[in-house]
């Protein structure tokens, strides 16, 4: 026990070093807080008044909800691998192996780190609908807890995700370039910033099979009104269903990311770090 506080309390503290880190990082800073929320405010001034078709709900709500889903997402699948593997190359990863309960303080640190971007991230897009789009706050104490749950259990099962590809990436240069393209492709198949049952049935199956899809329904329905459950699958807010599929997936994640994490760690050596080095170099030459 005294152990495991050890290394929870040396991983808090590291965790919190990272942040103090970004916070005085002011242009990363303004990428993870403030960047969806300059594309949410100019998407709904662009699209004015309009509201989703058959429904009286402006679409600009739809835009906030799915802006808060992606926010889920993109910290998850984007942010920490790239650190992850930027970490790897630099070495930090490998002096972290070498200090006694090294990693699991380090996954603790990253877990602080990245949970509080996810968190801050949905926060500042909430704020910044409420404000410029007129987007309603989730729906009583209901809406609310409805709202953490799925914005926390989303998180939860989406982060091992993303440390699984972070530990599998050859570098922080491909991390973008390899975790893109599929995203996009999620993004659309998810429906989050369009009713989903606008999507040809095959394509919509697709989208349920991943989390994404799930998170941006659950956070719709903590915000905006019944009257969009038309758009809907199934005409209903499904939350045992979105309880299930997350679950599922953090199953999946919590199998998947550990043994990847662990040879990813004993894969690490001083030689591994000098290659690595010599090819930056000779690539900026």
């Amino acid at each position: 026990m005294s152990s495991l506080l050890r290394v929870s309390s040396i991983g808090v503290r590291r965790g919190r070093t990272d942040l103090a880190h970004l916070a005085r990082t002011k242009r990363e800073l303004w990428s993870q807080l403030l960047g969806n929320l300059a594309v949410l405010v100019v998407l709904t001034s662009t699209i004015g008044d309009d509201q989703v078709t058959g429904t009286p709900v402006p679409r600009s709500y739809l835009f906030v909800a799915g802006f808060i889903s992606m926010g889920v997402f993109q910290t998850c699948l984007i942010s920490l691998p790239q650190i992850l593997a930027t970490e790897r190359e630099d070495g930090t990863l490998l002096r972290m192996r070498g200090v006694p309960g090294g990693i699991p303080a380090y996954l603790i640190s990253k877990a602080l780190v990245v949970t509080t971007l996810a968190l801050g991230n949905a926060l500042v897009l909430l704020v910044g609908g409420v404000v410029v789009a007129g987007t309603p706050w989730p729906k009583g104490v209901a809406g609310w807890a409805t709202f953490l749950w799925v914005l926390v259990l989303g998180l939860i099962s989406v982060a091992p995700l993303g440390a699984a590809v972070g530990a599998v990436l050859p570098n922080a240069r491909e991390a973008i370039a390899l975790v893109m393209i599929p995203m996009l492709g999620l993004l659309i198949v998810s429906g989050i910033f369009f009713p989903v049952t606008a999507l040809p049935a095959a394509l919509e199956r697709i989208g349920e099979v991943f989390p994404l899809k799930w998170i941006a329904q659950g956070i719709r329905s903590a915000l905006l009104p019944d009257s969009m459950l038309s758009t809907e699958t199934n005409g209903s807010w499904q939350h045992p269903h979105i309880l299930g599929v997350l679950c599922a997936w953090t199953v999946a994640g919590a199998l998947l990311a550990p043994p990847l994490l662990r040879r990813m760690a004993r894969q690490e050596s001083g030689s591994r770090l000098s290659s690595r080095r010599e090819q930056t170099r000779q690539q900026v030459r």
